[in-house]
Parts: C-alpha cells; structure tokens; sequence
C-alpha cells in the first residue's frame, strides 16, 4: 500500500482519482460532472491510496481555506475494496500532509451515511443539515 499526492492535473495521479470519483460520486450517487469536476481542481492537493497491485483503491482532495484551516473533499473508495480501512488510511495520510504543511484545522463536508466514519476518526459535527449536489450533508471539523 501506498498514498501518494499531486496538485498536476495532468499526472497520472490526478486521472487515477477523477477515474475513482467518476464511479463513485457521478455514476453510484448520480452527481452531475459539472459540479464534480470543479474550478477548485487545481488549486487542492490530490491523494490516491494505491494497493500492492498498484491499483487505485481510494482517494481524497484538500483544498486550502486558510492559514491554519484546509477542507477534505471528495473522499471516495472504490466499490469493491470498502469495508477495509482503506477510508480510514487515506483520510489519516491526508491529515498527517495536512499537518506536515502547517494546519491545524480541517473541515469537510460528510454525506449523512459518512457522519459515524468521521466521527470515529475524531470530527465533530457542526451546524444543520445541508444539501451538495442533492445529497444531504454535514460540516464536520477535527482539529490535527
């Protein structure tokens, strides 16, 4: 196993997680392409956990807010390795590049079947319910 991050847009890297998101968020969840793909891709820093046969099992983005704070966006696991820990691994390499880098704080938004997942891993809900891209949500933070 092994997690490794870019912020080209062009690498390899960054098409192994769009090709995992594409199944997981815009043909599994029905999220429109335009609002997956989004004007922030550039700008975040992209993980993709990578199994011994070098397949692309999971990935996660993060998106600089501010100094101290950094969002955790578009976690997703493919279909036929969840149940494994390999959510867990990716978020928890996210947060240690996180805090590597100089924050202290992150935020995501969870899909309301991901609240008992972050929570386990120290995130607290925050605020009412909302909706992103059809899909009920909550903000979530952890401090790191």
């Amino acid at each position: 196993m092994k997690i490794v991050h870019t912020k080209d847009t062009m690498s390899d890297i960054y098409l192994d997680a769009v090709k995992i998101r594409r199944q997981v968020f815009m043909l599994e969840q029905g999220v429109p392409g335009e609002i997956e793909i989004d004007k922030y891709e550039a700008a975040c820093i992209h993980f993709v956990l990578y199994g011994d046969k070098n397949e692309a099992i999971a990935t996660c983005r993060l998106l600089p807010l501010q100094d101290d704070l950094i969002k955790l966006q578009r976690m997703a696991v493919q279909k036929a390795f969840r149940g494994n820990e390999f959510g867990r691994l990716i978020v928890e390499g996210a947060e240690e590049f996180a805090k590597e880098q100089g924050y202290n704080m992150i935020t995501l938004g969870a899909q309301i079947t991901a609240i008992g997942f972050y929570e386990k891993m120290g995130y607290s809900k925050e605020g009412e319910m909302f909706l992103d891209a059809a899909i009920k949500h909550y903000q979530m933070t952890k401090n790191i």
